[in-house]
């Protein structure tokens, strides 16, 4: 399997992940087994439709594309012309930071000083694009560029941290070795205000059972992805299992599915989940990405980053 089989895997596999969860979200743990509906409609989501982690996934990716690099205020930009155009969901603190008039470089952190809770999983979900572009930039390199762009919506260094993590393990995983091993490494390179609570969450003992937060924070959703990827051994038993655990399941899945793509590859990706899968892009014109799309955006990620 080629480096580029596995950055599809990680972009495709990330999106089918959130339109997998999206009609589940915040529903009871085990509904996806006990339904058998997979890409089916429900909670507002049309069958194999990507909900606002895949969309911004998509803004990072084109704006890192068309910009020749990471800039930060035209990923902010891309983030408010989207968020204008009235997506059918979007994250409460994501929204006020996009919408509250202030500057990209202040938006986030005035937030984060008027509420004190900036600690959700909105900057991890949409990580798998700007996860393939700096993984050429190794650990250092892939980490950084994590945080900067987490921090335009998050202000609590939490979040740039479970971000920072999701890059370096997709950074491997890329690269044909194991993640699961590149975790005491990952965890090194974490700030050491964050590094044991992250420690707690990626450890081989844990379950998402013993979260002590719900899921839609950054800490039991990393570690219920890595928890996913740990306990199977395929790209879509990894997925469904996230998906099984309840909650904030689109966004869990689609970390999993960023995760999991990267180490199984872009044929891994079950073909009646990628037949419907579809990315709308409110504010763009009426834009919508299909899987091939994805792909295509996923090999010039890539090849980009790359040189």
């Amino acid at each position: 399997m080629t480096a580029l089989d596995r950055a599809l895997g990680a972009v495709v596999g990330s999106a089918a992940g959130d339109a997998l969860g999206a009609p589940y979200e915040f529903g009871p743990a085990g509904e996806l087994t006990a339904r058998g509906a997979e890409m089916a409609a429900g909670g507002g989501w049309d069958p194999g439709e990507a909900t606002d982690d895949t969309q911004m996934a998509v803004l990072v990716a084109e704006s890192l594309l068309e910009c020749g690099g990471l800039e930060l205020p035209d990923i902010f930009e891309r983030f408010r012309r989207w968020a204008a155009g009235e997506p059918k969901d979007i994250g409460l603190q994501t929204e006020d930071v996009l919408t509250n008039g202030e500057s990209w470089e202040l938006a986030a952190a005035l937030h984060f000083q008027v509420n004190a809770r900036a600690a959700g999983n909105g900057s991890l979900m949409r990580a798998a694009t700007s996860a393939v572009y700096f993984a050429p930039t190794g650990q250092r390199g892939t980490m950084d560029a994590a945080r900067r762009i987490a921090a335009l919506t998050h202000g609590d260094r939490a979040a740039w941290e479970g971000t920072a993590i999701l890059h370096e393990l997709v950074r491997v995983a890329l690269a044909g070795a194991d993640p699961l091993a590149a975790l005491p490494a990952t965890l090194a390179a974490v700030h050491p205000d964050h590094r044991e609570r992250y420690a707690r969450v990626l450890a081989p003992d844990w379950h998402p059972e013993l979260a002590t937060e719900f899921n839609g924070a950054v800490w039991p959703c990393l570690g219920s992805a890595v928890w996913a990827l740990r306990t199977t051994t395929t790209f879509a038993e990894a997925v469904r299992a996230a998906v099984d655990l309840g909650g904030d399941t689109d966004t869990v899945a689609a970390v999993t599915g960023a995760l999991a793509g990267a180490r199984y590859g872009r044929q891994a990706v079950p073909e009646h989940w990628t037949a419907t899968l579809h990315v709308p892009l409110p504010g763009f014109g009426g834009r919508v990405l299909d899987a091939d799309d994805l792909g295509a955006l996923a090999q010039r990620l890539a090849a980009a980053g790359s040189r």
